[in-house]
């Protein structure tokens, strides 16, 4: 196996975990609005209601952020593809090896990371 497929291989299995944690995730915020739904709450004044309220952002938050890194990864791995990986899009130098090891998505150098 070459390493741009081992690279790729790495990248979609962490696609697939990402995959699936936005599924567990709309699971989940469904099921929160679906049980808030079932419950005359007053999220002003019942003290359940801000409970309720905080956990619904909070899993909408994290499902938000699955997204993003879901939409990150297949961006990697058309980097893969076109021959581009590693390269960052800012400034066209090399990405270091232990930035794209901690963060494998990543398309800019530490230099040009926002």
């Amino acid at each position: 196996m070459s390493p741009d497929d081992e690279l790729a291989a790495r990248l979609r299995a962490e696609r697939d975990a990402t995959e699936a944690q936005v599924a567990s995730l709309t699971r989940d915020l469904a099921d929160i609005v679906d049980g808030a739904d079932l419950v005359a709450t007053d999220d002003e004044h019942d003290p359940e209601g801000h409970t309720i309220a905080w956990e619904r952002q909070q899993v909408a938050a994290l499902l938000d952020a699955a997204r993003v890194h879901r939409d990150d990864l297949d961006l990697a791995l058309a980097r893969v593809a076109a021959g581009t990986y590693g390269t960052c899009e800012t400034c066209g130098r090399p990405i270091g090896t232990e930035r794209l090891a901690a963060l494998p998505a990543t398309a800019t150098c530490v230099a040009c990371a926002p």
